[in-house]
């Protein structure tokens, strides 16, 4: 079935999109249905197909879509596979002119980010790092939060074509700046995260109801949109994925290894580091990051919950 535009658009740029995972799939689709043309190439030739079949076009690499597309979003794992991308073999920046825009919307370590748009403007090429939050549900109804680094004139260039996957996309500063904000972004939730397990399984171990406690401070300072998304699904003992401890430790990694480059000392970071390298030993990587509740529970020897309301 192909997608059919609602807008009408006076411009004719065509799209290249490489990476259609969780993520990617669905933010490539809104691209789609916004009106633009796509040419798209990512790991898996049924997911081509399946773009091919909604009536995008298909590319083996990135030299190939780099030849049909004006503008280049990529949404890959980590650094190393967007470097891969950008400056390998049969990559990008084989074919790319200086017409050529990359928008990297993956979350890597902002150094290699200006490390790989330095290398991509030694031939006139143009690169904004623009990570997302929200995660698979947000990309799916096109409400990701977009932080942009990069050129001005580059991000108001292309903030429309954004904001075809997004509620918010906000310029931030340089080229890194996006993945320095994601990163602090992590950051904070990790520390939030740990924060709420310690403190409910603090009211457990001292005989209070950790429900109720919840429920007491919700509404003071010690609210947030992490308080209220977190701690029910401690509580209930629900550890299905929203954003896995992996990738959350993938990002800490990115965040320590940012901070060190510049000599900064973030002991918060490196000791939510430590807890989540605790979870990946217990075969707990693909858990939500709620899960680090069960780092208290292993370390007290108690659960917030009751033992025949504890899900897997």
């Amino acid at each position: 079935m192909l997608f059919s535009s609602t807008i009408k658009r006076s411009q004719t740029m065509k799209i290249g999109f490489i990476g259609l995972g969780i993520m990617g799939k669905p933010m490539a689709k809104n691209i789609m249905k916004a009106g633009y043309e796509l040419v798209v190439n990512t790991h898996n030739p049924k997911t081509i197909q399946e773009f091919v079949d909604l009536g995008a076009e298909g590319a083996k690499n990135g030299a190939e879509v780099a030849t049909k597309a004006d503008v280049i979003i990529t949404m890959l794992p980590n650094s190393p596979q967007v470097r891969e991308l950008c400056l390998g073999e049969g990559g990008i920046l084989e074919t790319a002119t200086d017409k050529t825009v990359v928008i990297d919307m993956s979350s890597i370590d902002p150094t290699e980010s200006k490390a790989i748009a330095a290398e991509l403007a030694k031939k006139g090429v143009e690169m904004l790092d623009c990570p997302v939050s929200g995660g698979e549900p947000k990309a799916i109804d096109g409400t990701l939060s977009v932080m942009c680094g990069g050129t001005k004139e580059i991000w108001d260039k292309y903030y429309d074509l954004l904001m075809t996957m997004a509620a918010s996309v906000v310029y931030v500063g340089p080229i890194g700046s996006g993945n320095v904000a994601k990163l602090a972004n992590q950051m904070i939730v990790a520390a939030n995260i740990g924060a709420v397990a310690e403190a409910l399984t603090f009211a457990k171990k001292a005989g209070t109801d950790p429900e109720l406690v919840y429920k007491a401070i919700r509404g003071g300072l010690a609210g947030s949109t992490v308080l209220d998304a977190k701690a029910p699904m401690m509580l209930s003992g629900n550890y299905k994925p929203g954003f896995r401890i992996k990738l959350h430790v993938k990002d800490l990694t990115n965040a320590l290894n940012a901070a060190h480059a510049i000599n900064m000392p973030v002991p918060m970071t490196a000791h939510m580091m430590e807890v989540m390298q605790e979870l990946m030993n217990h075969d707990e990587g693909g858990c939500d990051h709620d899960d680090i509740v069960r780092y208290y529970e292993r370390m007290t020897g108690i659960s917030i919950i009751e033992n025949e309301k504890k899900g897997e």
